[in-house]
Parts: structure tokens; sequence; C-alpha cells
């Protein structure tokens, strides 16, 4: 069973994104344990500038930018992304924050949270993929 798993890189080479960091994600294709790169797929951004979204801020955010799990964008930034990445099986990011979390469980793609080499993450995720696909043991 093919599939497609989504990673946040700056660099082509790490997961060492955020996912409020992503501006792009590196979509890759995966059929049992072997993967090659498809594409790098643009995610939407309610503002386009970090710099407009601290202006901006005050009259976008009722709480400010305090934080309380959502960003500027608040849950319509977080959905843009979801759904631009809504056909793969997982997503790949130094850290995924709670509402994106839920987001992605209701569509029923799985997130990691981790920092690493793309081939060490994938190389993991596809074998443990593999495993589940082919109800083979876990402890193998």
């Amino acid at each position: 069973m093919a599939y497609y798993i989504a990673i946040g890189s700056s660099d082509g080479k790490r997961t060492d994104l955020k996912f409020g960091e992503v501006s792009e994600f590196s979509i890759y294709l995966v059929e049992g344990r072997d993967y090659e790169f498809y594409e790098k797929r643009p995610v939407g951004d309610v503002f386009e500038k970090k710099e407009e979204k601290k202006d901006t801020c005050d009259t976008k955010c009722s709480s400010g930018c305090s934080g309380g799990g959502h960003g500027c964008g608040g849950s319509e930034e977080v959905s843009a992304k979801v759904d631009a990445i809504a056909d793969c099986r997982c997503v790949v990011c130094k850290k995924v924050g709670f509402q994106a979390q839920k987001q992605f469980e209701k569509k029923a793609i799985s997130v990691f949270d981790i920092e690493c080499d793309i081939d060490e993450a994938i190389d993991k995720i596809s074998a443990y993929y593999d495993k589940i696909d082919n109800k083979r043991s876990l402890k193998a």
C-alpha cells in the first residue's frame, strides 16, 4: 500500500521545523520500505510575513499574542496547513501543537514529533507501517 509522508524541513535533510514554522512540506511517497521524494507542497498562511503577523496581531487576536495554544493565525492557519496535507498518512515535524494534533486526529493522520535526519525518520516510520500493514509482530 503506497502512502505519503509530509516532512517539515528547512534544508531537505532534517526534520527541524515546528509545524507552525512550515511554509512548504516535503512530501515523500512510500511503498513498503521503499520511499522517494515526491514534491514540495506549499501551505497556506493567514499572514504573509512574520513581521506582518506581529503588526496585525492585535486586530486578529482577541487575546493578544500571549500564546494559549494558538498563534496569531489561530485555527484558520492550522486548518489551512492540515488541509494541504490531508492526503498524507502522517506528518513529521520537530513539534506539532495541540490544536494541530487534534485536527490531524480527526482526519486519521498520525503525528510524529521528532528532530532527526529525514532518511532516519522515514526508515523508522516505514518499518512501523510495513509491520502494521502486513500484520507482523512489532517485536521483530
